[in-house]
Order: structure tokens, then C-alpha cells, then sequence
């Protein structure tokens, strides 16, 4: 099994993140009136802290940023996805930017909106684009929900309990999520935003990664981008390779580029006593075997390549992943980050 296993660490990932929740929805795109806070205090519970009067605090927000409610049709439920806008989005009104979907949005969209800024210096260290964070159905837990939605089977590992209470386990509805993003949030995207939708970047971790493969199978054109971090292809026993040989049985070509990223730590270890090593599951060597099995079909418009990031676990390896991924797929006016294996 995993050393720390994502699932269960997840949550406290999100408490910390909920601290820079996105502003509430808005039905156009509009900059915040002052940087970083909103304008309108926030009704608080205490008149004082410590001894200090609180009614001045106000809500901390992401500046240029919106949640939207988007109704997944075939799955019946809702959905909360959060965009970012590039710094100059409304000064260039005839620009249109690629865009990044990210899953596990609680977490990853204030990290990749924050790592984006930090890097792009204006364009010139990579290119500005719009971030769009794909959240939780709403009224379910995060790991209830990324369980059956990030999944392509309902074989999940066993002595799982939910937390959820009155409501079982659920995996392997990747299909119905993978059928969302494509009829319900692109189409979000595209009618609201100047995005570029020729240029899709996904990013995905452990079992958003494998969420990532099964689109990049079934279909690859969904997206030009796919930054895999972590793919968790011990689901299931390795299921993912059988879906692998049944998808691309007929197919004459695999249109994407994909960057896998681990963790050096990702693996059993000679040394047993080092928690930071997988205790069984050799995630470096899965997705080495993976991506070498689509290589070796010598897809002409595949571009492919699996890195590891020396120092790094399963779970602090993911800021990494993004800083790595976003050089690579939009390096901007300086050379891109080029990904030789290691």
C-alpha cells in the first residue's frame, strides 16, 4: 500500500485550503476591487478575539476568480467548479488564453493559481491561462466523491468504510465524470470566457492521474495536455493496463502530449525503516511499464515521458508536479522544461 495514503490525508489538505476559498459566483467575469480581500465585511460569530473587536475582519479572496454550480446531466448531480482569470484578462478583451482543468480543486486550485503567478512573471516565464478547478459534488464529501468519480471501475480496494454515514462506498464512475467535463463544463467554459479551447490542459494526482489515463484511452483528444502526477494504477489490481490493451487494440494513432511525475519515494525501498517509501506498491515502476506499453505502440502523435522528483513522497511531490507541468506545457517567452525521464 501507499506509505500515506491521499484519501485519508486529503481532508486536512482542504481544511487548510477553505482558508482561500474563491469569492462567491458571479455571472460575468470582474476584478476585485482591492487585492486579496473581499470589500464587504463578513458577519462573524464573536464580538471579540482575545480581547479584540472583530468587526472589521473580512472574508481573505482570491482576486479575478468565480465559483459556478454546473448541473452534471447525466450523472444527476451538481458540481462546483472554480476559474481564474489571468492578471490582464480584462485589459485584453480580444485575447483568448488556453485553459488548465485541475481535479481535486479544494486543494490544487489556490496551489496552481499561486505556483502560476509566481512563475509566469507577465508572460515571459509561462504563458498566462485561465484555471479552471474541477470540485466535489455537492452535498458529498471529497473523498466520497473523487472515490466515484475519478475510479473506471467498482472494484475499489476492500475494508473501505465510508464516510458518509447511511450511504456505502462507491467507486468507478469515471466514465460519467470524464462525459461531464466534456458536455457540461466545456461548453461552460467556452460560451463565458476567452479561452482557447484548442489548447485544454489536464492536470490530475494519484487517483485524478488515473482519471487522467482513462480519458487519455478513450479519448485523447479531449485534451492537448496531460499532466499525470502520481496515477494511482494499483486500482483495482491493475485494471488500467486490461483497459489499456481493450482501448488501443484498434486505434492508429494516440494524439496527446503527457507528462507523468512521481515522487522518488513512490517505490519499496532497500531501506524499510524510511516511512517515506511505498511500504508494497511500486507506483515508479507502474507508470513506467505504462507509458513504455503506449510508446511502444509508436503512435505518431503521441508524445510521452515519466519523470521522479528526487526527495519527494506521494504527497508532498504534487507542488512540484505543477511547477514542472506548467514549464512544460506553457513555457512562455523562455525555454520549456524539458522532460528526459530520471
Amino acid at each position: 500500500m501507499v506509505r500515506c495514503t491521499w484519501c485519508a490525508t486529503l481532508a486536512a489538505c482542504l481544511l487548510i485550503a477553505a482558508c482561500s476559498q474563491p469569492a462567491p459566483p458571479s455571472q460575468a467575469p470582474q476584478a476585485a476591487a482591492a487585492p486579496g480581500l473581499s470589500t464587504t465585511p463578513v458577519p462573524v460569530h464573536a464580538s471579540t478575539v482575545a480581547g479584540v473587536p472583530v468587526e472589521a475582519v473580512q472574508r481573505y479572496v482570491l482576486d479575478d476568480t468565480e465559483v459556478r454550480t454546473v448541473h452534471a446531466r447525466n450523472l444527476g448531480r451538481d458540481y462546483q467548479v472554480f476559474v481564474s482569470l489571468p492578471p490582464d484578462y480584462a485589459a485584453h478583451p480580444d485575447r483568448t488564453y488556453p485553459v488548465m482543468f485541475v481535479t481535486d480543486a479544494n486543494y490544487a486550485f489556490p496551489l496552481i493559481r499561486s505556483i502560476a503567478r509566481r512563475l509566469g512573471d507577465h508572460g515571459d516565464g509561462t504563458e498566462d491561462f485561465i484555471l479552471v478547478g474541477l470540485s466535489y459534488a455537492v452535498g458529498d464529501t471529497p473523498v466520497y466523491s473523487r472515490r466515484r468519480d475519478y475510479t473506471p471501475t467498482n472494484h475499489g480496494p476492500s475494508g473501505l468504510t465510508s464516510d458518509m454515514p447511511g450511504r456505502p462506498v462507491l467507486h468507478g464512475e469515471a466514465e460519467g465524470y470524464r462525459a461531464f467535463i466534456k458536455d457540461d463544463v466545456f461548453p461552460l467554459i467556452a460560451a463565458n470566457y476567452h479561452a482557447d479551447m484548442s489548447r485544454r490542459i489536464y492536470v490530475g494526482h494519484s487517483y485524478g492521474g488515473l482519471l487522467g489515463y482513462e480519458m487519455l484511452l478513450h479519448d485523447p483528444s479531449m485534451f492537448s495536455h496531460y499532466i499525470l502526477g502520481s496515477p494511482s494504477l494499483q486500482f483495482d489490481h491493475g485494471v488500467e493496463f486490461a483497459r489499456m490493451h481493450e482501448a488501443l487494440a484498434a486505434r492508429k494513432d494516440l494524439p496527446a502530449n503527457v507528462l507523468v511525475v512521481l515522487g522518488a519515494f513512490e517505490t519499496p525501498g532497500k531501506d524499510k525503516a524510511d516511512r517515506r517509501y511505498n511500504r508494497e506498491t511500486d507506483m515508479i515502476g507502474d507508470n513506467r511499464r505504462f507509458v513504455a506499453e503506449l510508446q511502444a505502440k509508436h503512435y505518431p502523435g503521441l508524445h510521452a515521458s515519466v519523470i521522479t522528483v528526487p526527495g519527494e513522497d506521494h504527497l508532498t511531490v504534487f507542488p512540484v508536479i505543477i511547477t514542472r507541468g506548467i514549464q512544460w506545457a506553457l513555457p512562455g517567452k523562455r525555454p520549456a522544461f524539458t522532460a528526459t525521464g530520471g
